[in-house]
């Protein structure tokens, strides 16, 4: 079981409250992935979980029982870092083996452990070469291996993707939430990428300055934003926020809409605008276009390679069953 639940929780360094008062439940299985902006409150929120910082007033729960002052060997939680930090003296091998030869298991469990996570990790025809010998992802997968061999009850990722370049990130989200499916053990996820969010999560949790904003699976963030922090953060590209004349339509202060959700037409159309920088990436084209009467400048995402480029007159229509309505607060109107 790797139930955790945060009650009231709080942390503050000195005088400077860094987590206001938050509560959330992980359930046991559940891949939860921490998204937000550098500096909202995350990676801080996953050490006070893992107990590498103490919290400053709440509790924490593991399994149903309070966890608040338990040492973090004790809690069985296991910890991925952004850095390998593997050995480079050893061998794959002894670097997996490392925790269960520190709590002095016995040495066939050990060798049992190992061959089944580099396995499952693809490991194993590496598995007598240093980590000097290994391409970013392959060392990565030790230090996840190093994690699997402990059988921990939840697994706390602290953004391990962010050293590996765009190719090898892809792979490895691939692989981790395969993972996911094989081991069926809770996962909590640190990224400040909503691409990684929405492609893993099977829950995302959305933090700003320590306040959750929302929670919710990708789609029900995707769909129904909560507020305009949200709609913004959640979606590549961001939904575009509209207000003035425009929002005043929709009896709104603010409307958003997706730019998969504006449609580039021939002629007419609601709006019209000139194009500034068009972004053809083959299956799509990314349009960032000033619009006539509109205060914001609007990305629109056509599907395919349309044939307008800087300067060109274009013209849109918004779907209008997609729009979003925001009041003066920021938050969703229904």
């Amino acid at each position: 079981m790797g139930q955790i639940e945060l009650k009231q929780v709080t942390k503050s360094f000195g005088d400077v409250q860094v987590i206001p008062p938050l509560d959330l439940t992980i359930r046991d299985g559940e891949f939860t992935v921490f998204v937000g902006p550098s500096g909202c409150g995350k990676s801080t929120l996953l050490r006070l979980i893992a107990g590498l910082e103490d919290i400053t007033t709440g509790h924490i729960e593991i399994d149903g029982r309070d966890a608040t002052d338990v040492v973090p060997a004790k809690r069985g939680l296991a910890m991925v870092f952004q850095s390998y930090a593997l050995y480079p003296h050893m061998s794959v091998r002894k670097n997996i083996a490392f925790p269960l030869k520190m709590a002095k298991m016995p040495q066939d469990e050990i060798d049992r452990r190992v061959a089944a996570a580099a396995q499952v990790l693809n490991l194993t025809d590496y598995i007598d070469r240093r980590p000097g010998q290994l391409s970013g992802g392959q060392r990565q997968r030790v230090a996840i291996g190093r994690a699997i061999v402990r059988e921990p009850a939840a697994f706390l990722f602290d953004e391990p993707l962010s050293n590996l370049d765009a190719a090898l990130r892809v792979g490895m989200r691939m692989e981790i939430s395969e993972l996911h499916k094989k081991l069926a053990t809770t996962m909590i996820y640190v990224t400040h990428d909503q691409v990684e969010a929405m492609t893993m999560a099977d829950k995302i949790v959305v933090l700003q300055a320590g306040n959750i904003e929302q929670v919710g699976s990708p789609l029900e963030l995707y769909r129904t934003p909560r507020n305009t922090f949200v709609a913004g953060f959640i979606g590549s590209p961001r939904m575009n926020l509209i207000t003035g004349e425009e929002a005043a339509k929709h009896d709104a202060h603010t409307i958003g809409i997706r730019p998969e959700h504006i449609d580039v037409v021939e002629s007419g159309g609601t709006w019209q605008g000139t194009v500034g920088v068009a972004e053809h990436l083959g299956s799509d084209t990314f349009f960032h276009v000033h619009g006539t009467g509109l205060a914001e400048t609007i990305t629109v995402r056509s599907i395919g390679d349309v044939s307008l480029g800087y300067g060109d007159t274009i013209h849109l229509s918004p779907r209008t069953g997609e729009i979003h309505r925001f009041d003066k607060a920021g938050l969703r109107i229904a």
